[in-house]
């Protein structure tokens, strides 16, 4: 059994049946897989390289089914892995064969526009690209954009604390959110926020953005919309290797101009997307950006100059402004589907390792070397303007060895950018991937201050447990 699946509770195996009967008594309404078939589809999510079948899984429909269904998972000492649209690259949605699946993407309506405060009030099992469309008539869009957002639920982002592209300007979804309903460990609903900037008291919902599902499970959010720019456009810089790319990058925000996005890609990256996407992407340079910006004609045109001026001093190979809608969604439309183009030709493992916007050029360079250590190939797409690094490691999952290889690559690269004063992760999230190297970033009181609060919120370590932490941090009676 590979370390990220855990061995299963035999009492709650043997109880499955008795369990599957309750479900169908306390959520009449909702969806309920027990088949084996049915269940394979939710035994693992993006990270593929690691799959459990879980003990059932439920698609509820309303707060109140996963309030009874929670309560009753508690009072039995029932493990709960709760689960949006299955895109976590982390294995964040990976169950335990003890575990009951509670996928929230039933719950996908849009339930509320407010116009005047600029909210929406959403389910949370409603994509991400969703909630921009439905806003989108009225003049609105919503700003986190993952790169997955067409599949994506908000569950997810919240669970992760997600970014996307355009999170340079506009932050990441713990800047987007402004109210949650919540449903505690022990079926306990709590609302907290709403159409407003900021409430007194603690700011639970920081707390629970980005916690991973481990704190409790948000069924509705309030979401802040944004007004449509007058003008967006994006402009292609292409350069003769990776380091001068990360350098030009570097020296964009040096120059106090913030982007709505700087978007990087490495050769391997440009041809496998350009044939996938037919983007136009230039096929000679060893890299590229995409550098968007925002506001009025005059504005945009000159940061677009200004930006070339700065890519100039970076040994810019060409540079080229999109000219109409169209060109601006063909160059976009090659990021977007850059992690699907990679994977119609290799598995891979997808980094999501953090560094100081100085630092692109050494940390691209010791991509690079620890990738060739390990003979394996890598291909770099990543959000730049906030150093946020997914170097995509390219492997065989077939051959346990290249698997191994793979996983140890992936653990060099991630330490390589605490090494270099950034962090283990940007927007992907720990999970199971980076359990074990927490202690790399963290000391001994760190992890424990973090572990105290899973006790406080889940104090049998019971909702979506042995991810985050190593097993050697976890502090609660439940933590084993």
């Amino acid at each position: 059994m590979h370390p990220a699946i855990v061995e299963p509770d035999a009492e709650i195996l043997a109880r499955r049946d008795q369990i599957v009967k309750k479900l169908k008594k306390l959520a009449p309404d909702a969806v309920l897989i027990t088949d084996e078939e049915g269940r394979r589809t939710y035994e693992t999510d993006a990270l593929t390289a690691y799959r459990c079948l879980p003990l059932a899984v439920v698609l509820p429909g309303t707060t109140e089914e996963v309030s009874r269904i929670m309560r009753y998972c508690w009072d039995n000492n029932i493990k709960v892995v709760p689960r949006g649209a299955g895109t976590s690259l982390c294995g964040g949605a990976l169950p335990s064969a003890d575990s009951i699946v509670i996928c929230v993407s039933r719950m996908n309506k849009l339930l509320a526009i407010d116009e005047v405060n600029r909210t929406a009030r959403v389910e949370t099992g409603i994509t991400n690209l969703a909630i921009s469309q439905q806003a989108a008539p009225r003049g609105f869009f919503y700003a986190p954009d993952p790169s997955s957002q067409l599949a994506c639920t908000l569950a997810g982002n919240i669970a992760m604390n997600s970014g996307g592209a355009h999170c340079l300007k506009y932050g990441v979804t713990v800047n987007n959110i402004l109210g949650m309903k919540v449903v505690l460990v022990s079926g306990e609903v709590v609302e907290l926020g709403g159409d407003h900037l900021d409430s007194p008291g603690y700011d639970l919902m920081a707390l629970l953005t980005g916690s991973e599902g481990q704190l409790a499970i948000v069924t509705e959010a309030t979401v802040r919309l944004l007004k449509m720019p007058e003008t967006a456009r994006p402009m292609l810089l292409a350069f003769p290797s990776s380091e001068s790319a990360g350098a030009c990058v570097a020296g964009i925000i040096a120059a106090g101009i913030v982007p709505v996005a700087i978007e990087f890609m490495d050769k391997p990256a440009i041809h496998v997307c350009e044939n996938y996407a037919h983007a136009g992407y230039p096929l000679d340079a060893e890299a590229i950006l995409i550098v968007e910006v925002e506001g009025s004609e005059e504005e945009v045109a000159w940061l677009l100059e200004k930006i070339e001026e700065i890519a100039s001093e970076y040994d810019l190979l060409q540079s080229r402004v999109s000219q109409s809608a169209e060109e601006s969604e063909a160059i976009w439309r090659g990021r977007k589907a850059a992690f699907g183009a990679i994977g119609q030709i290799s598995d891979y493992f997808c980094m999501d390792g953090v560094i100081p916007v100085s630092k692109l050029p050494e940390a691209l360079a010791r991509v690079s070397k620890i990738a060739a250590s390990y003979g394996l190939d890598v291909a770099n797409i990543f959000h730049a303007g906030d150093g946020n690094l997914h170097p995509l490691i390219l492997y065989d999952s077939s051959d346990e060895e290249q698997l191994e290889r793979a996983e140890a690559c992936g653990a060099d690269i991630l330490k390589a950018c605490v090494e270099l004063g950034g962090c283990l992760t940007g927007e992907h999230g720990v999970g199971v991937e980076k359990r074990d190297l927490m202690s790399w970033q963290y000391g001994p009181a760190d992890l424990l201050q973090m572990t105290r609060l899973k006790d406080l919120f889940d104090p049998q370590w019971q909702l979506n447990p042995d991810k985050v932490f190593p097993r050697e941090a976890r502090s609660g009676s439940g933590a084993g």
